[in-house]
């Protein structure tokens, strides 16, 4: 189902007009506030504040973690037990996404800032980008990020804005799709929509269950959705643009990781504290493991040459390393 898109922003006296919005009210959905833990399963590495987001580099077999504090702390994936390194950070990061080359992107929205992170040398490139920046990725060399705050997508060439898309409402992720363009998940719409980067246009969208939070694209194409509101793993087809498959996942999901060796996706249900592992190869995902996890497990990351599954706590309770 494509729904027509409508570019225009929200007023504070009144919501917009959107055949993409489930509701009258734009609100993100959050992740549910767990209960204690239980008995997490594999081993706990400590940590001295919560963990936010995760981020695998497989180039470099690195694990980051963007600690509540300004910075991201490197954890080797062969010694995770090992001190990691610890780079600083402008403030509180929101999102990593690859930036290929061994480095990542961190999107830092209070400092209106995007840093590239070589983690093979530690070193940092801030680029400073009007809007709230919230995610960010490459496509044909060029850097694509999506404000959050100005309900827009642009592209960048260095640091200069090159192409800018509007017609958002709270864009987040950007992912790229084999067409040389970019997926974005708008959660206050909770709707995917298709970005031209070349032509700096946007695209058809469809709507993403009643509340997306997160989302990742799979080795076939297709970008592996979180409805966290409606409780349900979605699976979007790029070519062409349409929902595949909609899953039930009851207990609240919300962090999602995808394993490209095992084609498994990873999913954390912070109403449960658990991971559960789905095999989303064939025409339906089928869930192949699930394990009790630390407590408020909003991020999770999964290294493919090992199969290894990392669990950050968002309640001080460290990383869990589970290995299936």
């Amino acid at each position: 189902m494509v729904g027509a898109l409508v570019l225009s922003a929200c007023t504070p006296d009144r919501a917009p007009t959107d055949a993409l919005l489930v509701g009258d009210e734009l609100i993100a959905p959050v992740p549910a506030t767990s209960p204690p833990s239980s008995s997490p399963a594999g081993t706990v590495l400590p940590l001295d504040g919560p963990a936010r987001v995760l981020a695998m580099d497989t180039a470099t077999r690195t694990l980051a973690v963007a600690m509540d504090a300004k910075e991201i702390r490197l954890f080797s994936v062969d010694s995770p037990q090992s001190p990691p390194r610890v780079v600083a950070v402008p403030d509180k990061v929101t999102a990593l996404s690859p930036a290929g080359d061994g480095a990542l992107f961190a999107a830092v929205p209070s400092a209106n800032t995007v840093v590239r992170l070589d983690i093979r040398t530690g070193s940092t490139d801030k680029v400073r980008v009007e809007g709230g920046p919230s995610g960010a990725t490459v496509v044909n060399g060029q850097t694509v990020v999506s404000l959050r705050e100005r309900n827009a997508v642009v592209v960048l060439d260095g640091e200069r804005v090159v192409r800018e898309v509007t017609g958002f409402f709270a864009p987040t992720a950007v992912l790229p799709d084999r067409a040389n363009n970019v997926l974005v998940l708008d959660i206050n719409r909770t709707a995917l929509l298709e970005v031209d980067v070349a032509a700096g246009k946007l695209g058809s969208g469809l709507r993403a269950g009643d509340g997306a939070t997160n989302a990742v694209i799979d080795r076939f194409g297709r970008a592996l959705v979180v409805d966290t509101r409606g409780g349900e793993l979605l699976a979007f087809g790029t070519n062409p643009f349409l929902l595949k498959q909609r899953f039930p996942v009851p207990g609240t999901p919300y962090g999602i990781a995808y394993d490209t060796k095992r084609d498994l996706a990873w999913v954390t249900l912070t109403e449960r504290n658990e991971v559960v592992g789905f095999d989303v190869a064939g025409g339906e995902p089928v869930e192949k493991f699930r394990f009790p996890t630390v407590r408020q497990p909003d991020s999770v990351a999964v290294d493919p040459d090992s199969g290894r599954v990392f669990v950050a706590s968002a309640d001080r309770e460290g990383i869990q390393v589970v290995q299936p």
